[in-house]
């Protein structure tokens, strides 16, 4: 279930498996960590954004309202705030099928926001709740030199708030490879 919740005229829950119903897009399109990793040519399917906004939360927005952000929440409690006119890109889905499968704990089940133009933790996984707001809602780590970049965007670097990407890609280029080694060693220790 994705609870539909915010600056509407009444909450509601949108099943899963609704999203079968609803008019579907498959899209290939590359996976970009803000640590400097990629995964590419990746195949999703789901529902455009856009296509659900505007068939189930348009009908409830409370009249006169102008949505400027949408907050995706995961089911680990993980959160992120997408502008509203990034979550209507084109390329935007709410996802639930990754190469023609259904998504496994690792990749999001049962659904989750997959925005390529963006860093991936704008891709919130296991997705529960979507909130509609008319303002940005507060950011809780807007002091931190390290605080998220409100917009992501891949292409402009926008990893942090503060930092620009030129001066943090060198450090994050140097943990690829710890990370990588930490990640396999981790992975033969996993019961099969």
């Amino acid at each position: 279930m994705i609870e539909l919740v915010g600056a509407l005229t009444e909450s509601r829950t949108l099943p899963v498996a609704d999203l079968a119903t609803l008019p579907r897009r498959e899209i290939e399109a590359d996976f970009h960590c803000v640590a400097g990793w990629s995964a590419t040519g990746l195949r999703w399917e789901g529902v455009p954004f856009e296509t659900l906004y505007r068939t189930q939360v348009e009908p409830l927005l409370e009249p006169g309202a102008q949505i400027s952000h949408i907050a995706f929440e995961g089911l680990d409690g993980f959160r992120s705030v997408v502008s509203f006119d990034d979550a209507v890109a084109e390329d935007v889905l709410i996802a639930d099928l990754l190469a023609g499968r259904p998504l496994d704990s690792d990749h999001g089940t049962p659904a989750r926001l997959v925005s390529p133009g963006q860093y991936g933790f704008i891709n919130t996984k296991h997705l529960c709740r979507i909130e509609f707001h008319t303002a940005e809602p507060p950011v809780t780590d807007r002091w931190s030199p390290l605080a998220s970049h409100p917009r992501a965007r891949v292409w402009h670097e926008e990893r942090h708030r503060y930092l620009p990407g030129r001066l943090v890609r060198p450090v994050y280029r140097a943990l690829i490879g710890p990370i990588r080694a930490l990640s396999a060693r981790g992975s033969h220790n996993r019961p099969r």
